[in-house]
């Protein structure tokens, strides 16, 4: 067959080099995303800042104390990273599942049994056991409780077609439940009188700060996390197939890819994550575990993954974002006499406008290479 050299179907521009539209191209793609997303916090804090107007507040000031407590100090910025620090991991709850097609927002569930999980094993190791390799049990435990959990939920959607969104978020309640139920029963520490919590943890056996640092270890475990998570989506096979299985299960079938495992495989990882962030929040924050575990990271994690698009990478800058947000809250109430839960609010308006926003992708001429003309 011969193509004609004036074949319409030809697009390669003669006046711009493959190198340059190639770059062009890369740029554009990735810069959808960024814009995007942008577009959709602004457009969050001006319907915020309507809600803050009708009740008689000034939105001005709102920002400006939002940024003075999360950012405006190095002693901001500390609070606001060691806050990211959970985020970072219970984002990954929700961006791994993703990349198969799976919404799953029950890692506040995972999180408490994390915790509790990790409170439990310290019981026999702490002053028998060495403080690193407790430490390192700890995780273990409370990274495969949190597995078990989410992964129970890929289990249902896969082999019993439960949907994974409802059964997630229904899982945590559960969780909660049995949570209330250790502390205050079995794992309770008789001298917490006020406030039901298992025993406190030494201080050997508590997760120490970052040198020259009032931020504690658990940030380097998310941030670490979140680059091993980018390598196994996008640089592993696992990674491809689990895209494949994402894009068209039946696809991934007739190929041969065992769906049903990777399923059950993401969604464990995932879970296991949300319970690492659930036992740091013991050994790092709390020194034990009590009613504080459910603190709302997880429904936080939710709104961090989907303004990162579900990318590990983008996940990090976001959460400190958010983590400064939520930072700012104490110094809200106390300067504008406004509630705690405004930042709840807050978080809430920018997710309604960051899932509107999705249906913007793909529509604009300028992030998308397949509309470009010839003459680009």
């Amino acid at each position: 067959m011969t193509v004609q050299a004036n074949d319409p179907a030809i697009s390669v521009a003669s006046d711009k080099p493959v190198w340059l539209r190639s770059l062009l191209e890369w740029a554009a793609r990735r810069a959808e995303p960024m814009v995007i997303g942008l577009a959709a916090i602004l457009i969050g804090l001006s319907v915020f800042s309507l809600f803050i107007l009708a009740i008689g507040k000034s939105p001005v000031m709102l920002f400006q104390l939002m940024y003075t407590g999360g950012f405006g100090s190095w002693f901001s910025v500390q609070n606001s990273l060691s806050r990211a620090a959970p985020l970072l991991l219970t984002a990954l709850c929700v961006a791994l599942p993703a990349r198969l097609g799976l919404v799953i927002i029950g890692g506040e569930g995972a999180v408490v049994l994390g915790g509790v999980a990790a409170a439990a094993m310290a019981v026999p190791l702490v002053g028998t056991a060495p403080a690193l390799p407790s430490l390192f049990l700890m995780a273990i435990a409370a990274m495969v409780i949190g597995g078990v959990w989410i992964g129970f939920a890929g289990f249902l959607r896969h082999y019993r077609g439960v949907n994974e969104t409802i059964s997630s978020l229904l899982l945590s309640y559960i969780a909660i439940a049995l949570m209330n139920q250790f502390v205050e029963g079995p794992l309770r520490d008789p001298a917490s009188l006020n406030k039901p919590s298992t025993k406190p943890l030494p201080a050997d056996y508590m997760l120490g700060n970052i040198p020259g640092m009032e931020v504690h270890w658990g940030l380097v475990i998310g941030i670490l996390a979140c680059i091993l998570s980018w390598v196994l989506l996008e640089v592993t096979s696992y990674g491809f197939a689990a895209r494949i299985a994402g894009g068209n299960v039946r696809a991934a079938q007739i190929q041969g890819l065992p769906v049903g495992r990777l399923i059950a495989g993401f969604t464990a990882i995932a879970g296991s994550f949300a319970g690492l962030a659930g036992m740091i929040e013991v050994v790092a924050v709390q020194a034990s575990a009590n009613a504080s575990l459910a603190a709302g990271y997880g429904y936080t994690g939710i709104l961090v993954a989907f303004l990162a698009r579900h990318n590990p990478l983008a996940i990090i800058p976001v959460a400190v974002l958010l983590g400064g947000i939520d930072a700012s809250g104490g110094l809200i109430q106390r300067r504008m006499g406004l509630p705690d839960a405004t930042v709840l609010v807050l978080q809430g308006t920018l997710f309604i406008v960051i899932l509107f926003c999705e249906t913007f992708y793909g529509r604009f001429k300028a992030f998308n290479p397949d509309l470009w003309k010839r003459s680009l």
